[in-house]
């Protein structure tokens, strides 16, 4: 509603009216101050659980035979407690592959990882990716300049870029239909639909990333400080994937190194109803992209940052509450002026 109809909309209301529309907007306020941890995440219901696409411990079902669901490449080692995509050494590339291709129109995945290392502060790298993709890529992610069709998450542990104004490790989402490849010089800033800062390296506890992807719309959480709730990362519509699409994790080292761990990944199916048109595509035949109003190289000098859905910091709730209050006290005013104006008028009648 323009400002102009809401406050043509203010004088038609009686008190009662007045009020209630300002407990709305308290309401809406409140609800944007908590939807970085009461986001719409699952709860991780096993009955949705979908194992064929499911990486979890011991790890059956891993391995060069063609019963199995996932292999690996490079210098990926499986243990029975994790599955080490690179070792703490230079010049290392790993990948693990879903050889189950996702028919899901609308699911969620739960990654937890681990990256720690020796090397201290800005001496480590290069981090971890996670795939969704049409071909099962060797070698892939951090490392590799190839195209490819679908959706890539980024956790980047190294700023190879010295100008860069992020604060390192960096999470982002790139959607590709081929033509775009990761820019490892600058961070995949040119390419990137959103991201965020999260400290996930050598931490004592697990740290964790949430991937939905439902009605067009990529939503990313994480979970690294052990509270046990998630935080928005990402969250962007007009997102288009297809179905048919492979998952799969890879991480690289360079001259600097780190250990990158997958403890488990976790795929739930999301049970959401579809319109008869969607549920006649051909969903195997949707081409990924992403209905920006601009072009995604735009955010490497959008200072409002339209396009990079970070979580809510201390300053934005504090506006948020400040706008609030403006907001019930102009109501307040506002049903005050508007409750007299009818007491008079009410008692010329008598």
């Amino acid at each position: 509603m323009a400002p102009e109809r809401r406050r043509s909309a203010f004088l038609r209301y009686s008190q009662g009216g007045v009020c209630r529309m300002c407990h709305k907007i308290f309401l809406l306020f409140w609800l944007l101050h908590f939807s970085s941890v009461y986001s719409d995440i699952t709860d991780g219901n096993a009955e949705h659980l979908k194992r064929e696409h499911s990486l979890i411990k011991p790890y059956q079902g891993v391995g060069t035979s063609p019963s199995s669901q996932w292999d690996f490449w490079g210098s990926t080692l499986v243990t029975s407690q994790y599955i080490r995509l690179t070792p703490d050494e230079r010049s290392k590339q790993g990948s693990i592959w879903n050889t189950v291709p996702c028919y899901l129109k609308d699911w969620e995945m739960h990654v937890q990882f681990k990256v720690h290392g020796s090397g201290k502060k800005n001496l480590h790298g290069d981090g971890i990716a996670i795939w969704y993709t049409k071909a099962r890529l060797h070698p892939a992610g951090p490392g590799s300049n190839g195209n490819f069709h679908g959706l890539a998450i980024f956790i980047d542990t190294y700023p190879n870029d010295e100008a860069s104004d992020r604060s390192f490790p960096y999470i982002s989402a790139m959607v590709s239909n081929g033509s775009l490849a990761y820019d490892h010089g600058k961070d995949g800033r040119s390419t990137e639909l959103g991201g965020c800062s999260a400290e996930i390296r050598n931490r004592d506890h697990d740290t964790y990333l949430a991937i939905r992807y439902s009605k067009g719309r990529l939503t990313i959480m994480v979970d690294v400080d052990d509270r046990n709730e998630w935080k928005e990362c990402i969250d962007i519509g007009g997102v288009r994937l297809p179905t048919g699409y492979y998952f799969g994790a890879s991480a690289a080292t360079g001259d600097l190194s780190d250990n990158h761990d997958i403890i488990s990944m976790k795929m739930y199916q999301l049970m959401v109803e579809h319109t008869a048109e969607e549920d006649s595509q051909d969903w195997t035949k949707i081409e990924p992209s992403v209905s920006l109003l601009k072009s995604p190289k735009d955010n490497i000098d959008d200072p409002t940052g339209n396009f990079r859905s970070s979580p809510l910091t201390g300053w934005k709730v504090f506006l948020l509450l400040l706008c609030a209050l403006l907001g019930i006290v102009v109501c307040a005013v506002v049903g005050a002026v508007v409750f007299q104006k009818r007491q008079e008028r009410n008692k010329r009648f008598y």
